[in-house]
């Protein structure tokens, strides 16, 4: 049997954290504040500091033909530029989700009220509360059996064929040497 390269990586089979959307979503809300309050105090940090805005300061150094390499805040840019990348690839995962799955639509009032609206809801009552305006007659094993439904179609979409439920077919397609 020919040995796998993962240049020191866990593949996905020997990684769960490869797939775990759950967590990925149970974060998003904290990782949207956090990114909003990190944005907003180097806003003001900037304006303290060049009397200036960030997009002014950045255009005039780069029209300057200047270079921010290795500078504490060429690494907070990266830094921040990073995590918008992550919360915008959930952001239109769940977006094709929505339009694209058979139940897109209900898919997507559940991962909103359950993970990603602004104000996390109280208890999963609320949360059925709210998606009444959405699923008819939905009961609590309802919502949690969907619920899976839907963080499973959005990992499908988020980590492609190499998620755990699909490896066995990708093999078969593609067997090793």
């Amino acid at each position: 049997m020919a040995k796998k390269y993962n240049y020191g990586f866990p593949t996905p089979e020997e990684d769960p954290r490869f797939h775990d959307t759950y967590k990925f979503l149970r974060r998003y809300r904290d990782a949207t504040y956090s990114l909003k309050v990190v944005v907003r105090q180097m806003e003001a940090q900037f304006q303290m500091e060049y009397g200036t805005t960030i997009d002014e300061f950045l255009d005039s150094i780069y029209a300057a033909g200047a270079e921010l390499t290795g500078k504490e805040i060429e690494e907070r840019a990266k830094s921040i530029e990073r995590s918008n990348k992550m919360l915008k690839l959930l952001e239109s995962s769940v977006d094709l989700l929505r339009n694209n799955h058979k139940h897109g639509e209900q898919y997507y009032w559940i991962l909103y009220y359950a993970f990603l609206s602004p104000q996390e809801l109280k208890n999963t009552d609320e949360i059925l509360e709210k998606l009444e305006h959405h699923i008819d007659n939905i009961s609590y094993r309802t919502y949690y059996r969907k619920r899976k439904a839907a963080i499973e179609a959005l990992s499908t979409i988020l980590w492609g064929f190499t998620a755990k439920e699909t490896l066995h077919l990708l093999n078969q397609f593609f067997p090793e040497s």
